[in-house]
């Protein structure tokens, strides 16, 4: 769900800046480039004197409210409660929403995969070397007070966050070695020569926090104490743990630029917390939240038949994407002993049955997830070819040899949900690994009881894990659900204090240095981290630094194949499954352009409300 600027580019696309432009800005030293934009690899789609994004109505009328609950998280949020503002720290819960009042140097379209244009900045210069960005501060830009926004909170913005960010900020910002203001209007950024592709688009992506107002307080501190920012919405009214309301500030200075043309066309935007996934879908059926998107295929199926459905006051739709698909699996940890050797993983993996799960669960609504990058160029599929080789050459010995042939997947299942030829399979494998039978009991090679917790913070997937679950314990092995409150499973996960647990993580049409955070070695020894499974294998090391700083689609795409054997062959999770839609339900009380984005659904970012529509509806949020 797209609400924000920020979210196009989540914090992942890359670029190189590509177009020269006559006439923006000073003169320009040679081998310099002046640029509204930048794009990762060719030319920006939009000239400098673009009006809006052609997927936007230009005329919305503004008003009107959004009310939804939180579907996804970043940074320090927490799916069910929030105890802080501060989204952008490891510290604290973060309050849904909070994205949306800050602005960033520059935004993202969701008709380019990976091009950002210019917000707060109306111009960057590019050095010859690259490593030196100098953004042209709008003069007009200010905070919610009335301050004025200046290249010196810029520069603070970007330095604490490398300094006291969350771990992922920090991550990211590896490249980036100081940012500083010259004069009010210019912000100075520069970089280390072995930077990444996507150093510079992941600067002009960053929140910007006010200077002054951080003078006389903490920045990695919890508060609930709004923090002064400069976006197209401000903290109304929050209960904690409850609800936060967001209005849009009607004279919000960016208001008429094209990047925000046709967008922020809510009045109010209202974040529900649920701890309770039930509770939620019935205040949507009552209209106390006005717009859900399904994640769930059988409550898609059963739940959505209710009077307003029928008489059409609430709409569904199924809507494609045009983005990269998702990685969704329940991931091991291997750092816990049980989980050292990768035969023990891929045996585990048999015990799921997905084509009964999908059959009698899911209603047949999703395809099994088989890749990390799947669909598309970035699949690896077939055997290696040549230059996808010579990345992985230097590793054989090193790697599993099927690296070099076919691309592992998953196995398919007789659909009876418990197939004897996958669990003898899988026995097998345990007892190639070095496990043990002591009557009925599994025994790991040291002789303790084969033990699985799979963590979670939502019963929701119970229907799925339990019937995984019980081929485990054919096997002899303890397994069980643990289902905790959200607060205690987002330390645990933090922490790697877990055997098994689940990941739903969106996916990018130009990966970059972000990968680093979810694959790298030292994402898996940093706590905060997406490396849940604790992959640290230096191939795979190898193969995130070649796709951070490929200069052409055609490379990332070999080096993302080699990447996604490695990590097939590492047996890391057990795949779950990819949807091909977005499921959407809401009450008809919105109208929306013509067309969509060419890769986002455009819901509900660049909808607006529809006081017409509303009245016949008889809806009254």
């Amino acid at each position: 769900m797209a609400i924000t600027r920020r979210r196009v580019v989540q914090l992942t696309s890359a670029a190189t800046a590509g177009l020269v432009l006559p006439g923006v800005g000073a003169a320009v030293a040679e081998g310099e480039v002046d640029t509204h934009g930048l794009s990762t690899f060719g030319e920006l789609g939009l000239p400098a004197d673009f009006k809006h994004f052609g997927y936007v109505n230009p005329d919305a009328p503004k008003g009107g409210s959004l009310i939804i609950q939180i579907k996804n998280t970043s940074g320090n949020q927490n799916f069910d409660t929030f105890d802080t503002f501060n989204i952008f720290v490891f510290k604290g819960d973060g309050a849904a929403g909070m994205d949306a009042t800050f602005d960033t140097l520059m935004s993202g379209t969701g008709d380019e995969p990976s091009t950002m244009y210019g917000l707060v900045a109306k111009s960057v210069r590019v050095s010859a070397d690259k490593l030196t960005y100098r953004f042209a501060l709008r003069p007009e830009a200010r905070f919610h007070d009335g301050s004025r926004l200046t290249a010196k909170d810029v520069a603070f913005s970007l330095n604490i966050l490398k300094e006291k960010g969350h771990p992922i900020y920090r991550a990211i910002l590896a490249d980036f070695t100081g940012a500083e203001a010259d004069g009010d209007g210019v912000c100075v950024v520069r970089f280390s020569p072995d930077r990444s592709r996507d150093a510079h688009l992941i600067i002009a992506g960053m929140p910007i926090f006010s200077s002054t107002w951080y003078a006389t307080r903490e920045f990695d501190a919890t508060t609930l104490e709004p923090p002064l920012a400069s976006g197209p919405y401000k903290v109304a009214r929050f209960e904690q743990g409850r609800f936060v309301e967001f209005e849009r500030v009607r004279d919000y200075w960016a208001a008429n630029l094209p990047v925000n043309v046709g967008q922020n066309n809510f009045d109010r935007i209202r974040y529900e917390y649920y701890r309770e996934r039930q509770i939620a879908f019935e205040d949507f059926k009552a209209g106390k939240l006005n717009y859900n998107e399904e994640y769930t295929a059988r409550f898609w199926a059963t739940q959505y038949d209710f009077p307003a459905t029928r008489d059409g006051r609430v709409k569904r739709e199924e809507l494609p994407t045009g983005g990269a698909k998702p990685t969704q699996g329940w991931n091991f940890n291997t750092r816990r002993p049980q989980f050292k050797d990768a035969r023990v993983r891929e045996a585990i993996g048999y015990c799921f049955d997905f084509e009964w799960t999908s059959k009698n669960i899911m209603f047949n609504a999703y395809t099994r997830q088989r890749s990390y990058f799947q669909g598309g160029d970035m699949e690896a599929k077939g055997p290696p070819g040549a230059e996808e080789l010579a990345l992985l050459e230097p590793f054989r010995g090193r790697v599993p040899d099927e690296v070099f042939g076919e691309p592992w997947t998953p196995p398919v299942s007789d659909g009876s949900g418990s197939d004897r030829a996958l669990l003898r399979k899988a026995d097998d494998l345990f007892r190639a690994a070095g496990c043990k039978r002591d009557g009925g009991k599994l025994l790991l090679p040291d002789g303790k009881p084969f033990a699985i917790e799979f963590l979670d913070s939502s019963p929701a997937l119970q229907p799925h894990t339990e019937p995984f679950i019980a081929n485990l314990k054919k096997l002899g092995i303890d397994a069980r659900p643990r289902v905790v409150d959200s607060v205690q499973y987002k330390r645990r996960i933090d922490a790697f204090d877990f055997d098994i647990a689940s990941s739903a993580m969106g996916g990018s049409l130009t990966p970059g240095v972000e990968l680093n955070n979810i694959y790298g070695s030292k994402a898996a020894a940093t706590p905060g981290s997406r490396n849940m499974a604790g992959i640290a294998d230096p191939a795979v090391d190898f193969l995130l630094d070649k796709i951070a700083k490929v200069s052409s689609r055609d490379e990332l795409n070999v080096a993302c194949r080699a990447l996604d054997r490695v990590l097939r062959a590492g047996r890391y999770w057990v795949p779950m499954w990819v949807p091909d839609k977005a499921r959407i339900a809401y009450w008809d009380i919105f109208s929306r352009p013509p067309r969509t984005p060419k890769f986002g659904t455009g819901a509900p970012g660049t909808w607006w409300f529809d006081a017409e529509k509303a009245k016949k509806t008889g809806w009254q949020g």
